[in-house]
């Protein structure tokens, strides 16, 4: 692995002209990755040309914003994809236009694509992966207080705040070496947090509409119709699948998303591994950490046996 994070570090300094991507429908990590890295690399290399592509979500613009570039600035230049698991989901499909193309991902192997991948679901998220590398390889790389506050954003968000089982002492590490940069982490909790009053009503819905399994499995079912109603779009209906956490008796919770073309599951444990359900549902082909993609409701309950499982063998070992 340390032979692909120096390829990588190499490929940086080689290129003149480098352009990040990260995939479509981008929460706080694909965000926060994508423009720490730009923010870095300006800083530390003010010779060179870093771009950011893809397209902008209203609520999340406190992260920074998106680059418009021509064609023709891909030509001879890097393009390192990051927080993407696969080809399908990559923001501006002129990601393979350049000279060499690198990916970066922490959810599990789901597609190999690029002349290096990085990939290690150890992390908790892509924004702890460039942190750890720009502190190993530090020669060269000058952290600044954008980049830290991207990169904080992004971690911030992919472990719920610092409550998921994906925190370990090596994301703190990460965090705390973010926090020196005077990035006011107040003011990024409060803007990844904050919620709509159309929101906070369908919150209110959700806690008293909740199904949950005779296992624990606590499960939520957000359809368009229902976004619709409550005027929410789907990443403020996504950010609200901890509300079932606050439950006792929840082991494990899910929220299933309906999107034009299939059902996103976001899934959430308490103390319980979750990924073998994210891999078996094809949970690495998408923007959420720890969650599924399905293609039709009837696939909902697949997901719901395979979580009942999930606390069963965890009941079993225990």
């Amino acid at each position: 692995m340390d032979n692909k994070k120096m390829d990588i570090i190499e490929a940086i300094k080689k290129y003149h002209t480098i352009i990040i991507h990260r995939h479509v429908n981008p929460d706080p990590d694909a965000l926060g990755t994508q423009l720490g890295l730009k923010e870095l690399l300006k800083h530390s290399c003010p010779s060179k040309e870093v771009y950011a592509v893809g397209e902008e979500v209203d609520k999340l613009l406190f992260i920074g914003n998106m680059d418009v570039i021509s064609d023709n600035k891909y030509k001879g230049a890097l393009v390192i994809v990051c927080d993407t698991a696969n080809i399908s989901r990559i923001s501006d499909s002129r990601y393979d236009h350049g000279d060499m193309l690198i990916k970066i991902d922490h959810h599990p192997e789901y597609e190999q694509f690029g002349d290096i991948s990085w990939v290690d679901p150890s992390y908790s998220s892509a924004s702890e992966m460039l942190v750890d590398l720009f502190l190993e390889f530090h020669e060269g790389f000058i952290m600044n207080k954008e980049a830290a506050k991207s990169f904080y954003a992004g971690i911030l968000s992919d472990t719920g705040n610092f409550t998921n089982g994906n925190t370990t002492p090596r994301t703190l590490k990460m965090v705390s070496h973010l926090r020196t940069y005077n990035i006011q982490p107040e003011r990024i909790h409060n803007s990844l947090n904050v919620k709509v009053k159309n929101a906070s009503r369908l919150q209110k819905d959700i806690l008293m509409s909740f199904k949950v399994t005779d296992k624990g499995v606590a499960y939520f079912i957000i359809t368009e119709e229902l976004l619709n109603m409550y005027g929410v779009d789907r990443l403020e209906a996504s950010n609200l699948v901890n509300t079932l956490s606050s439950v006792r008796n929840n082991k494990i919770w899910a929220f299933f998303i309906e999107y034009p073309s299939e059902i996103r599951v976001r899934i959430r444990s308490r103390n319980i591994p979750i990924a073998s359900v994210a891999r078996q549902f094809n949970g690495g082909g998408h923007s959420l950490a720890s969650g599924a993609t399905i293609h039709s409701w009837e696939e909902v309950d697949h997901v719901i046996q395979a979580l009942d499982q999930v606390v069963h063998n965890s009941e079993f070992m225990t």
